[in-house]
């Protein structure tokens, strides 16, 4: 659908390998945190569709998630909404200010990895247009400017309005592209993410029908059915007629608003205009081309994504759930299994720095976590509505969509 998922681009070299660290981080983290619980896997309890309105012929869970599956909208084009709402801490700032340093790595405020991050948090409007695995386009509406992504054959632009830079790259033709994504922004790339692996850990039902941007759905209702896990349900609205995903809705087993809320408010699938996939740089404009920067890294950042379309997209090449979902970081497992994985590694180094070692640093961070204690001593948890992550004042570190409680109760158990 969107042409952009989430990035699993890396770095190399002795100034960049320090960059390296920081963007590995920052793809764990934005997985984790806005569809790492796309990774919990799914077993399917069927159940008929309730009647409701619009009036649609009954289907079991297992036949909708078939439906979804074999869904190949090739074009498109609409208005999506997005809501993110993880309650992380206010940092007075500091957030745009690794947004920004993050676009300085790329050289460029248009470029594609530090812009997208932006959807982590708030609510933002889309516009989304594709033609099948070798033209798409999104844009992001700001107050009195917008950022475009667009990918038209070997060449991916990125426009920033606001400060009327381009960013340009070239499309990746390997069949592992799948894995060169951008963060998710459309309903079907957060479903897919969520459909990847099927098990027993979870109950799938379908819950009646819905009426999303015009079109007739059923709705896909997602559950643990482990305790102690931070994810309430995940809520899709599926196109009875073509499969497509049109919602999705992730609420917290805590309670309040969804942590993520992302549908479309209108849509089309007529080809769009061949026209909406042309570029050319404003006059003016500051051009920073891919191979300027990232010089030696494995994949640039601007590299483009594959395409929730076709094949070759992510759900050929997602791992299942169970397996370390920070695949990649050195030493990093797994406990547990389902919603309630944990993953652990050691840092090698020391904690979180205390108020009183630490001066003010360590007190920032206090105030940024909870301290706990237990028999593997004592750590700091850092929460959000959906993930929770636990490190310890030995440098161990336990994260994952769990209560801060199992994550007391895993580093206990790892002693």
């Amino acid at each position: 659908m969107a042409p952009y998922a989430s990035d699993d681009s890396t770095t190399a070299g002795d100034v960049d390998e320090q960059r390296s660290g920081r963007r590995k981080a920052a793809r764990y983290v934005v997985p984790v945190t806005v569809i790492g619980v796309a990774a919990a896997t799914i077993g399917l309890v069927p159940a008929l569709a309730d009647s409701g309105d619009p009036d649609l012929p009954k289907i079991t869970a297992q036949q909708l998630i078939e439906k979804i599956a074999k869904s190949d909208v090739q074009q498109l084009s609409g208005t999506v909404k997005i809501s993110t709402d993880l309650g992380l801490p206010n940092l007075g700032g500091l957030e745009s200010g690794l947004l920004s340093g993050a676009a300085g790595q790329g050289g460029s405020s248009a470029d594609p990895t530090a812009k997208l991050t932006e959807l982590a948090s708030g609510t933002h409007t889309l516009r989304v247009a594709a033609d099948g695995p070798d033209r798409q386009k999104l844009s992001l509406l700001e107050n009195a400017a917008e950022y475009s992504i667009i990918h038209n054959g070997k060449d991916v632009w990125g426009y920033d309005s606001k400060s009327n830079e381009v960013y340009h790259g070239t499309s990746s033709k390997s069949p592992e592209h799948g894995k060169d994504r951008q963060p998710p922004a459309t309903p079907k790339d957060f479903a897919e993410e969520a459909l990847k692996a099927v098990d027993d850990t979870t109950s799938v039902t379908v819950d009646g029908t819905a009426q999303v941007a015009g079109r007739d759905a059923y709705k896909l209702v997602v559950e643990p059915k482990q305790s102690g896990s931070t994810v309430g349900a995940i809520s899709v609205a599926v196109d009875a007629k073509t499969g497509m995903p049109l919602k999705f809705t992730l609420t917290p087993a805590s309670g309040g608003a969804a942590v993520i809320d992302v549908g479309f408010t209108k849509v089309d699938f007529a080809k769009p205009a061949a026209s909406t996939f042309d570029f050319t740089p404003p006059k003016g404009a500051k051009v920073t081309e891919e191979k300027d920067v990232g010089q030696g890294s494995e994949k640039a950042p601007g590299k483009a994504p594959g395409t929730a379309f076709g094949k070759g997209g992510a759900r050929e090449h997602a791992p299942k759930a169970g397996e370390d979902f920070g695949k990649g970081l050195d030493g990093m497992k797994t406990i547990g299994e389902g919603w309630n994985a944990i993953a652990t590694f050691d840092t090698g180094g020391e904690g979180v720095p205390s108020g009183g070692a630490g001066g003010d640093l360590g007190g920032f961070m206090d105030s940024l976590g909870d301290k706990v204690h237990g028999k593997f001593g004592s750590g700091t948890v850092f929460s959000t509505r959906l993930v929770n992550a636990l490190v310890t004042d030995d440098g161990k570190v336990y994260a994952g969509l769990v209560t801060k409680d199992a994550l007391v109760k895993a580093a206990d158990a790892g002693k």
